[in-house]
Order: C-alpha cells, then sequence, then structure tokens
C-alpha cells in the first residue's frame, strides 16, 4: 500500500475494523516514512460470469438500472431501488461465492423485486425468464394469487401477525 502523502511503498496497519455492515474491513495505516496516518478500505470483489463468459464486476447501478425499466409507471422511488439493489447484493455476497453467473443474479432479483411491485415483478420475469404466450403470463399470476392467498390464511389463522406502521 503506497502512502498517499510521500508515495512510500511501505505502510504499517495500526488498527483493522469491520464495517457496520460487515461487508469490509477498514484499516488505518501508518507510513514509516513521512509518519502520517491514513485509512483503506477492504473489500471482497464479486465477478459476474456473462453468458458470453466474461466476468465483471457487480455493480448495484446494473441492477438498478435493469429493474428500473420493469418499474416505469410503477409507483417506485429511487431509494426503493437502491434498496432493492443492496438486498440482491446481500443475498448474492451471502451465496460465498467470488464469481456468479448472471443468471443467479437474475434470480436473486425476482424475489424482492415481487415484494416491491408485482406488476413490476411481472414485467422483469417476462423478459428474463422468456415468456411466450399467455398461458406464461396467467401461470405467473397465478402463482402471485396463490401466494397471496396462503399469505392471507396464514394472517388469519394466526400464524403470522399482520405488519403494522408504527
Amino acid at each position: 500500500m503506497h502512502c498517499p502523502f510521500c508515495r512510500s511503498s511501505d505502510s504499517r496497519v495500526v488498527d483493522s475494523r469491520l464495517t457496520d455492515d460487515g461487508s469490509a474491513i477498514r484499516r488505518r495505516r501508518q507510513c514509516p516514512e513521512c509518519g502520517k496516518r491514513f485509512t483503506t478500505v477492504e473489500t471482497t470483489s464479486l465477478s459476474v460470469i456473462k453468458r458470453s463468459g466474461v466476468a465483471e464486476p457487480f455493480s448495484r447501478s446494473k441492477v438498478i438500472s435493469g429493474v428500473r425499466k420493469a418499474c416505469q409507471g410503477r409507483p417506485v422511488t429511487e431509494d426503493d431501488l437502491a434498496l432493492l439493489a443492496q438486498d440482491v447484493e446481500e443475498a448474492v455476497r451471502a451465496s460465498g461465492v467470488a464469481e456468479i453467473d448472471a443468471h443467479e443474479v437474475g434470480l436473486a432479483i425476482l424475489g424482492p423485486l415481487q415484494k416491491l411491485d408485482q406488476v413490476a415483478y411481472l414485467r422483469f420475469a417476462s423478459v428474463y425468464q422468456g415468456f411466450d404466450s399467455l398461458e406464461d403470463f396467467e401461470k405467473a399470476i397465478e402463482k402471485l394469487r396463490l401466494e397471496a392467498e396462503n399469505a392471507a390464511a396464514r394472517v388469519s389463522s394466526g400464524k403470522q401477525r399482520p405488519l403494522t406502521a408504527t
């Protein structure tokens, strides 16, 4: 690690701590040449393997731009999209692999998007999963209806409490 002040190629780690979310390590360093201190942040790299075989770094902004198209005209804010991208990244990183297929990233998007907006979910799924006919849409809609009915049944039976605003 080069010192940002004197460009010395040596530095000593004074303190190491995890960031609040645990996704990176913050290191406090001191240069033995000039004596100044500086901070570095170390994160693990996560690569997405495209269909072509090319690897590129995971990008929340790419997740947001892909989902934004499905959310056009829907009541979804930029903050909602940022939180969705964060959830997707956390899910992908939780898999414990350094390289993940682009297809797996798409699958990781579907769950949070379904919770965010069902119409946007259907739009995204229709492209991502390659819906070819009206029957494909009907099956997806029927699945959403069944999940909603099951959730309502769990709430009414007392097995799950409904979410309330505080």
